[in-house]
């Protein structure tokens, strides 16, 4: 390690262990099930949003054991409004991986961890440091952003070779062993608290005397990753049927949008959608529209919700038409996994529309996140 580097990982350590976080619920314990799972919750998702969900996991899943023997769908069902489903169905299966190959415990490397299912590279790292004292270098968002400004690395990140670059410059910057633990963590917290995407609080920073990006007076502009997501947005008609205090609801297919959720039978316009209702005897009523705004899409859902008759059509019907259907009672709801803006959905009641207290389609649409 150079004298510059030792520097860098000296100011980020004694940072941390003054002004760092450390009341984080997955924070001072050496079991690799919590720190496992708080990583993998973190990614792409605040602090703030996560601290319930990880709680309510632990509660009902305490170990890798009982999250392993969990059916998918109650994993799902927790895991509901948290976002980017994949790392959930990931987090059952690494917890069957765990299980079933490791006897129930995680291996203690990074490089035997990253061969788990929805561990990557960085997450590996982050257990090995924190649970196993493993000397390896990390390098998610947070980090990518903070040390990608401190050494002024200009290089576009969106091709392979040099986000692999910026790995051999982090792991030239790892501290000695013994401090693994502060470092990584000072790395996370500066990200996550200082040096933000916009408007970074660079005066605050340890790093700020020697920062490249700093210096420039540009610290916005790193780190450099020009391929850009492209947006796209996609009109869905839902069919609400109700019976009493039931609603048919449909599992989506394992790949796509909410792959592997329950969802309510779509269509492409709500025409579609009226003609299929209408050969069931009931009510029907469009609700207002909203948006769900995804990473890459644009999702604009216009709800027909159809009141069926007792009796019609028979669950058969209703299966044939979907056969991955079912009648699920409205007090049932919170055991299956549902897509946010579906659980919302599903939760107004007639007095909510009649106040209309949800968006009326003349009017912008309402962002439900």
């Amino acid at each position: 390690m150079t004298d510059s580097a030792g520097l860098l990982a000296g100011r980020v350590v004694a940072w941390q262990r003054q002004h760092g976080r450390h009341a984080l619920p997955w924070q001072g314990t050496l079991d690799p099930y919590r720190v496992w799972l708080s990583e993998i919750m973190l990614q792409q998702t605040q602090v703030s949003t996560v601290l319930g969900y990880y709680e309510r996991f632990l509660e009902r899943f305490p170990s890798v054991d009982a999250l392993a023997a969990a059916p998918e769908d109650e994993v799902l069902a927790l895991w509901a409004g948290l976002g980017y489903y994949s790392r959930a169905r990931n987090l059952h299966r690494c917890a069957r991986s765990v299980v079933a190959e490791h006897a129930g415990r995680f291996p203690s490397s990074a490089a035997v961890l990253a061969t788990l299912p929805g561990i990557g590279r960085s997450t590996a790292a982050a257990i090995a440091a924190f649970c196993f004292d493993e000397r390896v270098a990390i390098l998610d968002g947070n980090v990518k952003r903070v040390l990608g400004r401190a050494i002024g690395f200009g290089e576009d990140l969106a091709e392979a070779r040099h986000e692999r670059a910026l790995w051999a410059q982090a792991e030239a910057l790892l501290p000695p062993s013994e401090d693994m633990v502060a470092y990584t963590q000072g790395l996370m917290d500066l990200g996550a608290t200082l040096c933000t995407q916009r408007a970074p609080r660079c005066a605050a920073c340890p790093l700020a005397e020697d920062c490249v990006a700093r210096s420039e007076g540009r610290p916005e502009a790193y780190p450099v990753k020009t391929r850009k997501l492209k947006r796209s947005a996609r009109e869905v008609a839902l069919l609400w049927l109700a019976q009493g205090d039931r609603v048919w609801l449909v599992r989506r297919p394992a790949r796509g949008v909410w792959a592997g959720l329950w969802s309510l039978p779509e269509f492409d316009t709500r025409e579609e959608a009226r003609e299929q209702a209408a050969t069931w005897p009931g009510q029907t009523t469009e609700w207002p529209g909203v948006t769900h705004v995804l990473t890459h899409l644009d999702l604009y859902l216009k709800p027909v919700r159809h009141e069926l008759n007792a009796g019609s059509p028979s669950e058969e019907e209703l299966a044939a038409r979907w056969p991955e259907g079912r009648w699920v009672a409205r007090a049932d709801l919170g055991a299956f996994g549902l897509p946010a803006p579906i659980a919302r959905l599903l939760a107004a009641s007639d007095q909510l529309f009649a106040a209309q207290e949800l968006v009326d389609e003349r009017e912008p649409l309402q962002r439900v996140r």
